[in-house]
């Protein structure tokens, strides 16, 4: 894909790109996908089990027993390679749904402005150029930069770091900065938008994005060979040698020594080599790595590898990189405050006293919210202001002013009784939302407040992992 950024001719204000424009562009870069592996064939996939030399001897030994008459025992022997077969088809064609259900959701539908219209396509139809509009759950279809609004985004599929870093608009296009800095205007794809609305202009696509870079490294590597297929291996080899060389020895010493037919004899140095050759192996390993492999499908962990099981099973240390405390990315309401009184989540009824400070945090907060602390909110006031007339779940704001550098605290604006008059309900930092109570505060420090009765508080705490 072209990674240059899109001319800035190419797109004005509002009106985003020429459809002409968006399907020339899209039929010379080509579809905004992600790079991914070609899902195996049934052939390859049975030619790959069969190409196993544990399996070659079972094949083998089979076809040995059907030249000698002995069915039973070939079917036998056949049958274990039908089971392992099964297993392997069973396990792979398991793991490729689960892959293309994942490749479903890292390619979104974008809402996009093209000839002055939004329009909802399909994640693979963005071109270099396009006008995303981006709102708080939207997953980001390409790398692009922010030039209108201001989103918090959540970066973690790309830096590790679970909290979301806010961007700020940037008008004048240019190359993007890394993922995971503070007040930048680079958006990447597959990251999710967490709080905020948002234009930005699409400067990457496929693989020259980000994330597409990274699947593209991915795509090119070559599974190797664990330690137990090595093992395996050399062993089949080692004993498979030892087995021909002793029945070779058999059959001469037969026919020469002791004058017996050459039929004879070759058949006694066949039935010796069989007795040798562990048939059993191949089965024994395939059936116990399966099973590995269902016991940790059961916790809810995808095994794209039957192999795999053999590393998992083979670590005594893990070691995880991880900046703070691991947690479920869940939050619940801990503590409110509302002048000296305290409430602590543990005691069973909500006191008259904070009903207003909880029906305030949820007019404060969307009805169906993205962010797990909004989230914590909703749920605190759905489960304990349930039945009073406090919860106003069809009250929708006239206007919502964003969470910004300035004052760090988000405001919606509801329509009161009177055309002149309205109803305010703010949450933020403590001192943002003081420069409401007392608006010459604005812009000093917490400490720096004029004393008297403070914002009310809500405290939230996480879940841990």
């Amino acid at each position: 894909m072209d990674t240059r950024p899109a001319a800035q001719a190419d797109v004005r204000p509002f009106t985003g790109l020429a459809g002409a424009t968006a399907a020339r562009r899209l039929a010379e870069d080509g579809p905004n996908l992600l790079p991914g592996s070609t899902p195996k064939t049934l052939l390859a996939i049975v030619l790959g089990v069969l190409a196993e030399p544990m399996f070659v001897m079972l094949l083998v030994a089979g076809g040995i027993y059907l030249l000698l008459g002995d069915h039973a025992e070939a079917m036998f022997l056949l049958a274990f390679v039908f089971v392992v077969i099964g297993i392997t088809l069973a396990q792979e064609r398991k793991t490729q749904r689960a892959l293309e259900s994942l490749r479903d959701l890292s390619a979104p539908r974008a809402l996009v402005i093209r000839d002055g219209r939004e329009l909802r396509i399909a994640g693979r139809e963005v071109v270099r150029g396009d006008l995303l509009v981006l709102h708080e759950g939207d997953r980001i279809a390409a790398d692009a930069q922010l030039v209108q609004g201001q989103l918090t985004v959540d970066e973690s599929l790309l830096t590790g770091e679970a909290v979301p870093v806010d961007k700020l608009p940037n008008p004048e296009l240019g190359a993007l900065a890394t993922s995971g800095g503070d007040d930048g205007a680079a958006l990447f794809a597959s990251t999710v938008v967490t709080k905020g609305v948002g234009l930005a202009v699409v400067q990457a696509t496929g693989i020259g994005t980000a994330v597409g870079r990274i699947g593209q490294a991915l795509a090119t590597t070559q599974e190797t060979t664990s330690g137990l297929q090595q093992s395996s291996r050399t062993l089949i080899r080692n004993l498979t040698a030892i087995a021909l060389l002793l029945a070779v020895s058999l059959v001469l010493v037969d026919w020469l020594w002791d004058g017996r037919a050459p039929l004879e004899s070759l058949l006694s140095g066949i039935a010796l080599a069989m007795a040798i050759l562990p048939e059993e192996i191949p089965v024994i390993l395939t059936v116990f790595l399966a099973l590995g492999a269902w016991r940790i499908a059961k916790a809810r962990v995808l095994t794209r590898r039957v192999p795999a099981v053999e590393a998992l099973g083979a670590i005594t240390v893990l070691a995880v990189d991880k900046t703070g405390t691991l947690t479920q990315n869940r939050m619940q309401v801990a503590e409110l405050a509302v002048g000296d009184a305290v409430f602590v989540v543990s005691q069973p009824d909500l006191p008259e006293t904070f009903h207003t400070l909880v029906e305030f945090a949820m007019l404060a907060t969307p009805i169906d919210p993205f962010d797990p602390m909004e989230k914590a909110i909703q749920v605190f006031g759905h489960g304990r202001l349930a039945g009073t007339e406090h919860v106003h779940d069809d009250r929708q704001p006239e206007f919502q002013y964003e969470l910004s550098p300035d004052i760090l605290a988000m405001t919606r604006v509801f329509s009161g009784a009177r055309p002149d008059v309205h109803l305010l309900a703010t949450k933020g930092a403590h001192e943002a939302c003081a420069c409401w109570a007392w608006p010459g505060a604005c812009g000093r420090l917490a400490n720096s407040i004029p004393p008297g009765p403070k914002p009310s508080t809500i405290s939230i705490s996480d879940f841990l992992a």
